[in-house]
């Protein structure tokens, strides 16, 4: 099934809308939806690598305007909309209530972190516009981590080409149990924080 999956999100690659659902995907996961793009992401870098840094461009661009719009959530429709997403991702709101220390005690540091590591950056962004965080700050954490994570996979796939590909679809198994993993360690550290 797994494969499957992978062989239609790959499938992208070979479409002009492949450009067009990274960035909605891109947008969406900054401030509502549970999958990250980075699936897609890699999987239109590795069909064409030569295009990586353009897929991550799209990506970041679309992940900063998604956590704009998350930020617009938290300040003005929190109850209506905020509430139900981050229920979905934190029922007891003992996490929610921690970011607000984190940004009392981090503040730029924290954004900036959420934005680079899989911690569910959706969460971070309705709480920014929550707790008022400096907009300008907002948008350069956003602007400087969420760039700094995509360019990051861009970049290896650029430079691990055919090779890279062919390693992750002759391991592809491991390469989705060790993305699923890290997804979840996302969460868990968010409910640890």
């Amino acid at each position: 099934m797994l494969r499957r999956a992978y062989n239609w999100v790959t499938g992208w690659s070979e479409s002009r809308y492949g450009g067009l659902a990274l960035f909605v995907l891109s947008f969406a996961e900054s401030s509502f939806f549970p999958i990250p793009p980075d699936v897609l992401l890699i999987a239109l870098c590795v069909g064409q690598p030569k295009r990586s840094f353009y897929f991550a461009a799209i990506c970041g661009v679309a992940s900063v305007l998604g956590g704009i719009f998350g930020y617009g959530i938290g300040a003005f429709a929190f109850e209506t909309i905020g509430q139900p997403i981050l229920n979905a991702y934190d029922p007891n709101q003992a996490v929610f209530n921690q970011i607000q220390n984190l940004y009392d005690t981090w503040g730029f540091w924290g954004v900036l972190t959420a934005a680079i590591t899989p911690i569910p950056y959706k969460v971070f962004t309705i709480a920014s516009g929550v707790f008022s965080f400096n907009f300008g700050q907002f948008v350069l954490a956003s602007v400087i981590g969420r760039n700094f994570r995509f360019f990051l996979v861009s970049g290896l796939i650029f430079w691990g080409g055919d090779r890279l590909k062919d390693w992750i679809e002759k391991y592809f198994d491991w390469v989705a149990w060790g993305f699923l993993v890290v997804l979840v360690l996302g969460f868990l550290v968010l409910k640890v924080l």
